[in-house]
């Protein structure tokens, strides 16, 4: 098999990336892309097989024995509509790659596709892992119990996930927390109805979820160390039927966010004890649901600083950097993070000319096609030596 040369396969990488931006799909109904990706691999001579419905793993044996790296990227859409103006926008009502998935599976089919003919030159083994669902309700986990750490194990894990707000091309790395958890919960004011203009013979229970609302967010100023990092934030209020009625019913829902995992632990009693608290003061009662989402990623300190080491000496990157701190945005990599030795890359996507681009599940947002080489280079670089570091 010829090997195709760098510039090609970037050809290649952006046409890709424009296919599976036009016709976007959501979590476990990634069907075309997964069929582009086999088609791919299978073109390159790379074997795969699927693993948790739309997830594709193909699997590169290299020439001389040693561990196996996982690369990995997600494929899936999210439920926006796009206003990103680009001639391949979707064409899929709704439904839009507003958060760089489609630049991601891309770029490591790209990398596939350029290593399949150096296989001689690989120590170990590289599993290209894309994987579906990672906005909801998450992929990484069923793969991983359907068995994709095994046969062969896997000894580490990387992916690169794209970023607006660091230059074209730059690659930001961090050892420790780089994303947060993220959880989930709702609370339900339970009073009694009645007329609006005899509120003293009713529980009104509008005005103690607004009272709940303020209270909650006493827990991030005043609970808990100022140098530990959380996000409580309401997102839904959903209570009353007319102007003229008590509700007797009103439900908040939210999300929140952490890196510790003792904290993380701690905030359903938290927020138990401040919602029935309030309830009980104001003659209502409440229920309180908790839903434990995607833990925090916490990339693996001497992993991380193997692979910052080898995109420091990976010729044509716009530049490495360290990120100063982690994100609070959340990343079902997680997972794979917890069972093996994990690092998550950022790159910076930043188009040219814009000093306040589009952020990441914004409709409008674009991302500068010519940083998709420095991702390739990387996950290149990574399959070639990381293996004989770990």
């Amino acid at each position: 098999m010829t090997a195709p040369d760098a510039a090609h396969v970037d050809d290649l990488v952006v046409g890709w990336r424009r296919a599976i931006h036009r016709e976007p799909e959501l979590g476990f109904a990634e069907h075309k892309t997964s069929a582009l990706v086999e088609r791919e691999l299978a073109r390159a001579g790379i074997p795969s097989w699927r693993v948790a419905q739309t997830g594709v793993v193909g699997l590169l044996e290299g020439g001389k024995p040693g561990k196996t790296l996982l690369l990995r990227a997600d494929m899936d859409a999210l439920p926006v509509p796009e206003r990103s103006g680009e001639p391949f926008a979707s064409i899929v009502p709704g439904v839009m790659h507003a958060c760089g998935h489609d630049a991601h599976t891309a770029m490591l089919l790209g990398a596939a596709v350029w290593l399949a003919p150096r296989r001689a030159e690989i120590t170990g083994n590289i599993k290209f892992v894309f994987q579906p669902a990672e906005e909801g309700p998450g992929g990484a986990k069923p793969m991983i119990e359907a068995g994709v750490l095994l046969h062969p194990h896997v000894d580490a894990a990387v992916m690169i996930h794209v970023l607006p707000i660091l230059p074209s091309g730059v690659i930001g790395w961090r050892a420790g927390p780089m994303q947060a958890s993220a959880d989930d919960f709702t609370i339900a004011v339970i009073g009694r109805g009645g007329h609006a203009a005899s509120p003293q013979l009713g529980v009104d229970t509008i005005p103690v979820a607004a009272e709940l609302v303020s209270s909650l967010q006493r827990i991030a100023s005043r609970e808990v160390d100022p140098l530990e990092s959380v996000v409580l934030s309401i997102g839904t209020i959903q209570g009353g039927y007319r102007r003229n009625v008590i509700a007797d019913r009103t439900e908040i829902g939210g999300t929140v966010r952490c890196f510790s995992h003792e904290l993380r632990a701690s905030m359903p009693e938290r927020l138990r004890r401040i919602a029935g608290g309030i309830a009980s003061a104001h003659g209502a009662s409440c229920e309180v649901s908790y839903e434990w989402g995607y833990p925090p990623v916490v990339n693996d300190p001497r992993l991380t600083r193997l692979v910052a080491g080898i995109a420091e000496r990976t010729p044509e990157l716009g530049g490495v950097v360290e990120l100063p701190a982690p994100r609070m945005g959340a990343e079902d990599f997680a997972y794979f993070a917890q069972a093996v030795p994990g690092c998550m890359l950022r790159l910076g996507v930043a188009p040219p000319g814009q000093d306040d681009p589009a952020m990441l599940h914004s409709p409008q947002f674009r991302l500068d096609e010519a940083a998709l080489r420095s991702g390739v280079r990387t996950f290149c670089e990574l399959a070639l030596r990381l293996p004989q570091e770990l």
